[in-house]
């Protein structure tokens, strides 16, 4: 009994210890990801700002306007476009498991990319990079301009053909000055699901956002 009470503690005692050492480990690791926030962070304010990123992005070799770095607000899930909160940053770093330049500048050339290139994260990705634009308070739509852009960063390599197109059209019509949520997720739903060129399973009847049924017009008539 003695020899079991001694196997006991022993097994505690070394169980305390693997504990006790994840946990600095854990506290290290979240420190540093705090000293890098600071190193860009403005002094007075306390957050991350324009340009702060900006010398984030050079350090970590990449463009400002890459979407990379959309990619890393929306794994921040930052609520303000061109600032990163201290709470923001340890949510994403700490989920990318990153706590140096070095890593950070890994991740954002291979991880982060192919995670958010998933069906599931893509939608969400997308869905993000147009709230994320929404920068003023009760804002819901995105000026034509902006949407042309924002298309092509976010969308551009997936579905290139579709979103020239669609851009041409926008740039080319006077209905529409902006663009709201359902018609910005209703032009992924048209990627995903209409053949390309030719539109032979468009319905107009399946409830389609009304500026696509006129960009499916558009095509049409430029085709006849």
């Amino acid at each position: 009994m003695r020899k079991s009470s001694r196997k006991t503690s022993s097994s505690i005692a070394t169980c305390t210890a693997s504990t006790s050492a994840s946990s600095k480990a854990v506290t290290k690791e979240l420190e540093r990801i705090d000293q890098l926030f600071y190193s860009y962070a403005n002094k007075s304010s306390g957050v991350i700002d324009p340009e702060g990123i900006e010398s984030l992005c050079s350090d970590v070799g990449v463009d400002y306007t890459d979407v990379r770095i959309l990619m890393l607000a929306w794994k921040m899930n930052a609520e303000r476009q061109g600032y990163f909160t201290l709470e923001e940053w340890r949510k994403g770093l700490k989920s990318l498991k990153v706590d140096t330049i070095t890593k950070l500048k890994n991740a954002l050339s291979a991880d982060l990319e192919k995670e958010v290139r998933t069906a599931t994260n893509f939608t969400e990705f997308y869905s993000y990079s147009f709230q994320y634009c929404l920068t003023e308070e009760k804002q819901k739509v995105v000026d034509i301009e902006s949407v042309c852009e924002l298309l092509t960063l976010v969308l551009g390599s997936k579905f290139q053909v579709q979103v020239d197109s669609f851009v041409e059209y926008l740039k080319s019509q006077n209905d529409y000055k902006v663009l709201n949520m359902d018609q910005w997720m209703g032009f992924l739903r048209f990627c995903n699901e209409i053949k390309f060129s030719d539109l032979s399973n468009y319905d107009e009847d399946l409830a389609w956002p009304f500026i696509l049924d006129n960009f499916v017009e558009w095509i049409r008539e430029k085709n006849t």
